[in-house]
């Protein structure tokens, strides 16, 4: 088969299908300089999509982002039309229209009679096969895959997504016009999802699972991926707006290849789109909203009272802090900041001095950044008191350990503390990934054991993951979630099951990535690309689990694995060969990437 094309300048483009993705595109090309033939079988939506533009386009000469004749410009080179012949003149077609492959299909036909031969066809799809509806063109060449990200016009990222059959002076050309449009394009091959979306659903697909099993509320679902991992938003909003029905297709076609678990979409995706609750577009999907395509919420039957358990806990004056490292310093800074009487207890006095000193270099760059006092300072540090034994506990009303991620040391500990600390303290512990009920059950009182999993650094995260086990009682949750408020964090409340909220949801998204790289789908750099540019993450995966550590990742990856027994959740190998070779991350100098020594 010849998969040569000689490919013009795309200097006009025809975008099939103007809803607000195609209109997004439409825009983008407009400014650009190209032509653009808007084609929509809707009068009604070819006129929104002018609307649109006007709209969008003055907005920008308001803010002097464009003069007037450039909007002129802009507009007139903006023309819709009702019929697929309107494309015969264009040098690439992209076409937006339902995620229905035989819709497409058509589409893809028609256009075969319609344009040049040296026309480039894109799919905007992705969750449908690239290679599917180019092998049914006359010309499978010239068909490739192009996936903005909505909106179009702000989302950087472009995946330019090539079939087996796809002429590489296709892709060059599209990729090029993807430079010259301002985004950042990157070239992959064709699997449901691609890059982005290929890591995103699964992730997706798991929180609406969390929900469904009722392991936590969707609020606490949502605010723990947004405070804990700095996403722009949880993960139940963010299905509503993309729509619940779009995320159950795109998870069907994942399942489809992938016959992974982890893709097949949670029951209550179908659920909902059934009963026509698809999200923000519909008014009502994980959320209720002000009214169909609104973006505010409104409360419903199932928004928590805002009053709701914010009395009944046991009082709190003194805390005791167990520990010496990075975290254990930074939970006694930010109980001292909130006026609590403060012991951190290290195994020796130098230990626990260090941890202190460490504290008050802390608070040092607080007062250097105009964020505290040197008064705020010095009374905070006079609340601190360095001990070198946990026999210092014996009168503080809580006690939080923070020592090592091993169960034994812990387990230890907790028994420790049951003779130490009087009676009615509230334990907790700050295990990211071991069972809370385990140190529980190390202690004669159970009933007092709760988990505060605090994220690093400490001062600057606002969550705290309030773990409850079978056992913990009523006035000690009560305790804990009063506290959090009294040093302005935000509670949410998982059940004791390992991964609690954050790192289940957040690390079988990163063993994805590394499968991706492992199975050569797409590098490190497109990845880490396409998920802070598509996603809006503040990090890569690879970035991410180079900062958290390649061991600490392995771990959390077993435990999650050991737990659910999901086959999904197996360590991706390399990972674990990188961990055997002693590549830990930063802390190492080497992990998926290379770091200079200190």
């Amino acid at each position: 088969m010849d998969t040569s094309l000689d490919t013009p300048s795309l200097k006009t483009v025809a975008v099939i299908g103007l809803g607000t993705m195609g209109t997004g595109i439409a825009e983008v090309l407009a400014r650009a300089g190209r032509e653009v033939i808007g084609i929509d079988i809707s009068e009604a939506a070819a006129a929104q999509a002018v609307a649109a533009l006007e709209a969008s386009t003055a907005r920008a000469v308001a803010r002097e982002r464009l003069t007037a004749q450039e909007r002129s410009d802009v507009l007139a080179r903006f023309r819709t039309f009702s019929e697929l012949q309107a494309a015969a003149d264009a040098d690439l077609v992209i076409e937006v229209v339902p995620e229905a492959y035989e819709i497409k299909q058509q589409v893809f036909k028609a256009l075969d009679g319609i344009v040049r031969p040296t026309a480039i066809l894109a799919t905007g799809t992705n969750a449908l096969s690239v290679t599917r509806l180019a092998a049914d063109s006359a010309h499978p060449e010239r068909v490739l895959g192009l996936h903005f990200f909505n909106p179009a016009p702000a989302m950087k990222l472009v995946e330019v997504v090539s079939s087996v059959l796809t002429a590489p002076a296709a892709v060059e050309a599209v990729t090029a016009l993807a430079r010259e449009l301002g985004k950042e394009p990157i070239a992959i091959g064709d699997r449901p999802g691609f890059v982005a979306d290929g890591l995103l659903f699964g992730y997706l697909n798991q929180a609406a699972a969390m929900y469904e099993a009722k392991y936590a509320s969707r609020e606490d679902i949502d605010a723990a991926m947004r405070l804990g991992c700095g996403l722009p938003m949880g993960p139940l909003a963010l299905l509503d707006l993309i729509g619940v029905d779009t995320a159950r297709t795109v998870l069907e076609a994942m399942y489809a290849a992938s016959h992974d678990r982890l893709h097949a979409p949670a029951p209550v995706l179908k659920q909902l789109s059934e009963a026509g609750l698809t999200g923000r577009k519909s008014g009502r999907g994980f959320y209720t909203y002000a009214e169909p395509g609104s973006s505010t919420v409104v409360p419903d039957d199932l928004t928590p009272a805002e009053d709701a358990e914010t009395a009944g806990g046991r009082e709190v004056r003194s805390v005791g802090v167990a520990g010496s490292g990075t975290m254990a310093s930074g939970i006694a800074e930010v109980f001292a900041k909130a006026g609590y009487d403060v012991v951190l207890a290290a195994r020796s006095q130098e230990k626990a001095d260090t941890a202190k000193a460490r504290i008050a270099k802390s608070l040092a760059r607080s007062v250097d950044k105009g964020r505290l006092t040197p008064e705020g300072r010095d009374q905070t540090l006079a609340r601190i008191t360095a001990a070198g034994s946990l026999e210092s506990f014996a009168d503080v009303d809580l006690a939080v350990e923070a020592v090592a991620e091993d169960l034994e040391i812990k387990q230890q500990l907790f028994a420790t503390l049951d003779k130490i600390c009087k009676p009615g303290a509230v334990l907790a512990t700050t295990t990211s990934s071991l069972p809370v009920v385990a140190c529980a059950r190390a202690t004669s009182r159970p009933a007092d054991v709760i988990g505060m999993h605090f994220f690093n650094p400490a001062p600057a995260m606002k969550l705290v993951e309030v773990v409850r086990t079978v056992l913990t009682a009523d006035d000690v949750h009560a305790t804990v979630r009063e506290v959090c408020a009294k040093i302005r964090k935000h509670p949410v409340d998982c059940g004791d099951r390992a991964g609690f909220i954050v790192n289940a949801l957040l690390f079988p998204y990163l063993n994805n990535a590394i499968k991706m790289v492992q199975e050569h789908y797409a590098s490190m750099d497109d990845i880490d690309a396409a998920m802070k540019l598509g996603g809006g993450y503040p990090m890569g995966p690879f970035e991410l689990l180079d900062v958290v550590g390649l061991d600490v990742s392995l771990a959390i990856e077993k435990v999650l694995h050991k737990e659910f027994r999901d086959p999904g959740l197996a360590p991706a190998p390399l990972l674990e060969h990188l961990v055997a070779a002693g590549c830990m991350g930063r802390k190492s100098g080497r992990g998926f990437r290379e770091y200079a020594r200190r």
